[in-house]
């Protein structure tokens, strides 16, 4: 989180700064789960690496990949009708198919343990570096555009990852994103938003 965050209301604030935490648990998660599977592959580079392998593909498609195809619903559009943010996000989206490509690979049936590390390894790399970006480039550009709620994009990304029919309300407009921005903060659940 940033000391000073720019955003054309203080809801679009909030909503910035819950957004990179909600970002900073899932990079954490990953790597609790990325870092079993290496010290596995440490302890017996021959062994059986099925269940942390199970438990971080699990992980991924739980939490990981629906909150990459959130985001690609319902903040990517914004960003993307921006000239300044097309390209940003058009590498972004693919991005996105280079992790869940790594996930798949992770879910193959007969892994080898050094290739196995090595697509752990990738992913939670390629993760960071991914939501730095949006940390840094999507979510302030956005927060700071008068003409974009942030604080509402992030209520329907929330809705889209949980169901909550109260994000679709029109009557709760600024309190359904207002529930959007508590959602990251609080432990709503394995995907936070």
């Amino acid at each position: 989180m940033s000391v000073l965050t720019l955003a054309s209301d203080p809801q679009d604030a909030q909503a910035l700064d819950d957004a990179e935490a909600h970002h900073a648990r899932l990079a954490g998660e990953l790597a609790v789960h990325v870092q079993t599977l290496l010290a596995a592959v440490d302890r017996d580079p021959d062994g059986d690496t099925a269940k942390p392998r199970t438990a971080l593909v699990a992980f991924c498609d739980r939490a990981l990949l629906p909150h990459t195809g959130a985001e690609e619903a319902a903040l990517y559009p914004a960003a993307r009708a921006m000239p300044e943010a097309r390209l940003l996000i058009e590498s972004l989206t693919g991005e996105h198919r280079r992790l869940t490509a790594l996930v798949d690979a992770l879910r193959s049936t007969a892994p080898d343990p050094v290739r196995t590390a090595a697509d752990a390894g990738a992913l939670r790399v390629l993760f960071e570096e991914h939501v730095a970006k949006e940390n840094g480039l999507v979510l302030p550009l956005l927060a700071m555009t008068p003409e974009v709620s942030l604080a509402k994009l992030l209520g329907h990304m929330h809705h889209a990852l949980t169901g909550d029919p109260s994000e679709e309300s029109e009557e709760s407009g600024q309190e359904g994103a207002a529930s959007g921005e508590d959602g990251p903060a609080a432990p709503a659940g394995p995907t936070g938003l």
